[in-house]
């Protein structure tokens, strides 16, 4: 019944409108799970949440709950989180170390790190004769279809064909390359803890919102305005006549008008990716910026320091679960729990090799702008969850993606938004594109 009323995805999608349908529909929501979240790559995690043999972190994947677990072979393993014997969880903790290998509470059974079965309890007296034993897959816990780490960052899929991870990245492999590269030793490592926030909207609306460069100014207007009359207080009282960085990072949503967002630039390539252009922080001049420019320098020499320094994001989005701000060394990875439900994982990493002062400066704005506390995420979240109450309600059959529609050019195999026109949908019409390439098994 699912499958005969959503074949003709075009009657939900068309270039410059949705369907409310797609957001609010549990049906749709399911076959989402199968074509998109279950099929193509999703992030799972980084390979420094595991860095011991045995360590694990489990991860949500679609519908399906999975471990991320480091191997005796220094390999890193996905394994679904399910015991083949009764169907028992392995893994309760959200992360731990299960020692040399899997054992099951319920009944003992156990698996080594990749999942292959070790022992049965009773295996000659209570299973001879039958298909149970060390020869039969289906006794061992099934793995993830394909694994794959960039730079560092451990992607699964569960479809066992499709393209390489490389290949679904595409140009947006730019997150984690300008992330690394702007560490001395050309590497992150995560901050163990990260935020966790359930939205009670659909997963969707999250991500049109992240390169939405309009709504800065609209919903964090009166934050960002506060910040601003405190900040200028501040200097006035000041001895060197400026308030701490800190009130910046939060006053910019007010001092960073519309038209300095028209500005930046969207370029947004296949699969649904997308890059925000425009990277609003700042380069002070203060000591412990020098400090790390100068290691920066030794490590790289000045040519591609400048190179580094210079790369030109703000935002970049990875479709359909992951949202990267590599200049601030962050990312929220996206996990629909249902239609109306989704969870997001907000992950600050350390540049490895970087000045203890540099890193507190970005956990700073980590805790500011994105921890469940701030009211910059809380003015988000409110508009996600009103946003999915009207899309419920019967006041209107259509979702509008047409702000600078018509005006976006195509360049290279990708779309580009025009010039100063940074706030366009451009971003929303591609993540729909690939929805419904997607839901029509592309």
């Amino acid at each position: 019944m699912l499958q005969e009323r959503i074949a003709d995805v075009d009657k939900f999608v068309e270039p410059d409108r949705v369907r409310r349908e797609v957001y609010t529909d549990p049906q749709i929501f399911e076959l989402e799970m199968q074509r998109i979240h279950e099929t193509v790559w999703i992030y799972c995690g980084h390979e420094s949440q595991v860095p011991k043999a045995g360590d694990y972190y489990t991860v949500q994947i679609g519908r399906q709950p999975m471990l991320m677990v480091r191997g005796a072979d220094g390999k890193v393993n996905v394994l679904y989180n399910r015991c083949p014997h009764r169907g028992n969880m392995m893994c309760g903790d959200r992360n731990g170390n299960t020692g040399e290998f899997f054992r099951c509470s319920y009944h003992a059974w156990t698996f080594h790190h990749d999942g292959k079965l070790r022992t049965i309890p009773m295996m000659e007296s209570g299973y001879a004769g039958t298909r149970w034993g060390k020869d039969n897959p289906d006794c061992s816990m099934k793995r993830a279809a394909r694994v794959e780490n960039y730079r560092g960052f451990v992607f699964a899929s569960l479809a066992g064909d499709g393209p390489t991870l490389k290949e679904f990245l595409g140009e947006s492999r730019v997150a984690f390359d300008d992330m690394c590269d702007r560490a001395p030793e050309g590497e992150v490592e995560v901050v163990p803890n990260c935020f966790r926030v359930i939205q009670h909207s659909n997963w969707k609306i999250f991500l049109e919102n992240q390169l939405d460069a309009l709504h800065p100014s609209v919903v964090h207007q009166s934050t960002g305005r506060a910040a601003h009359n405190i900040e200028k207080e501040l200097a006035k009282k000041a001895k060197s006549g400026e308030a701490p960085l800190s009130y910046h990072m939060l006053s910019a949503f007010a001092t960073v008008t519309i038209d300095k967002w028209d500005a930046f630039q969207t370029i947004n390539y296949p699969h649904g990716h997308c890059v925000l252009t425009g990277y609003m922080g700042l380069r002070p001049q203060d000591p412990d910026t020098l400090a790390y420019d100068k290691i920066m320098i030794k490590a790289y020499g000045q040519k591609r320091f400048e190179e580094i320094v210079g790369v030109n994001i703000h935002h970049v989005l990875i479709y359909p679960g992951l949202s990267v701000q590599s200049p601030l060394q962050q990312l929220r990875a996206v996990r629909p729990l249902g239609v109306d439900k989704t969870l997001t994982e907000i992950w600050h990493f350390r540049l490895k090799g970087a000045p203890e002062a540099i890193y507190r400066r970005s956990l700073a704005y980590y805790n500011l702008v994105n921890s469940p506390a701030t009211l910059i995420n809380a003015d988000d979240l409110e508009n996600f969850w009103k946003c999915h109450q009207g899309l419920a309600s019967d006041g209107g059959d259509w979702v509008s993606f047409g702000r600078h529609f018509g005006r976006d050019i195509e360049k290279d195999g990708h779309v580009e938004s025009g010039p100063n026109m940074g706030t366009s949908e451009a971003p929303m019409r591609g993540q729909m594109k690939a929805w419904a390439e997607y839901m029509r098994g592309a």
